[in-house]
């Protein structure tokens, strides 16, 4: 979240020892930006600007600034979907940060082949269920970052100072003190009932009005049945132009459809599913399939 700052101050000189601790660690990789800023005020380019203060070599990329203000969920999922696309190294810059100027810690995620800095809201979640092996850091010497550090702008002050000197080679050690207890949402893993049904949730909505459940392939065997409030959904397909083997017609069928992100999605034919189903992100998805 974002309020008025005032002032423009220097970056103060940072003298990088640039020091590696990891092997997935390569030279100038590069930084992503995800967050809520939106592109009609300056946020998005001052973080840009810090970055390239510290590193003019430094390769930004954008993943999105389109996630609704304050909403952590969506850019948590939105942050899983897109950040296995870059290469091994890349650092992912994660501010959606309703808790900014508050006691939250900011944090430097090291998991799998990748770095991601950010607030210790939650944000990171979606990574910590993907990833087995990954290591948290509370970022605290402010040696590395923009000074003053405004009390309503981190993304700008700590966030991409931290991943400027990232990406300059400084090793995670020397940013703060390894953490054990981050924020977590509720994990993506479905929960198997004795029924022997798995209840699974809606995770995300997108612009089409598709409904993202946490369903994977590993949790689905065919011929399977989806409940979701009232519905209940048979059809399967393997795209979303996909006549399949379904007799019934309507523009407004229902169908599963396996998304881009790994999950199983919940579509309607040239509609938006969750207006079909009214269903809002949280909401239970039932599934019944053969073992």
């Amino acid at each position: 979240m974002k309020g008025r700052t005032r002032g423009t101050s220097a970056i103060r000189p940072l003298h990088l020892t640039t020091e590696s601790s990891t092997a997935i660690h390569p030279v100038n990789p590069p930084i992503s930006l995800l967050s809520d800023f939106g592109d009609g005020d300056y946020f998005v380019g001052a973080m840009k600007g810090t970055i390239l203060s510290i590193n003019p070599e430094a390769r930004v990329v954008d993943i999105s600034h389109s996630i609704q203000p304050q909403d952590i969920e969506a850019a948590a999922f939105t942050l899983l979907a897109g950040y296995q696309s870059f290469p091994a190294g890349a650092i992912h810059v994660a501010v959606v940060d309703p808790g900014v100027g508050s006691g939250r810690r900011p944090i430097l995620v090291q998991a799998g082949n990748y770095f991601f800095v950010g607030p210790d809201n939650g944000i990171f979640s979606y990574i910590f269920d993907r990833e087995a092996d990954f290591t948290v850091f509370h970022l605290t010497n402010e040696q590395y970052f923009r000074q003053p550090v405004s009390a309503t702008f981190h993304g700008r002050d700590i966030f991409a100072p931290v991943a400027a000197v990232l990406s300059l080679g400084i090793s995670p050690r020397k940013l703060g003190k390894e953490i054990g207890d981050p924020i977590r949402l509720q994990a993506l893993q479905p929960e198997r009932l004795k029924s022997g049904r798995l209840r699974g949730r809606v995770i995300h909505i997108d612009r089409f009005g598709n409904c993202i459940t946490n369903i994977r392939r590993d949790d689905f065997t065919a011929p399977a049945t989806l409940e979701i409030g009232r519905k209940t959904i048979k059809s399967f397909k393997r795209f979303f132009a996909d006549e399949g083997k379904d007799t019934d017609e309507g523009k407004d069928k229902l169908f599963g459809v396996w998304g881009s992100a790994g999950f199983l999605e919940l579509a309607a034919n040239n509609a938006s599913a969750a207006k079909l189903l009214r269903a809002k992100r949280g909401q239970p998805v039932f599934l019944s399939s053969k073992p």
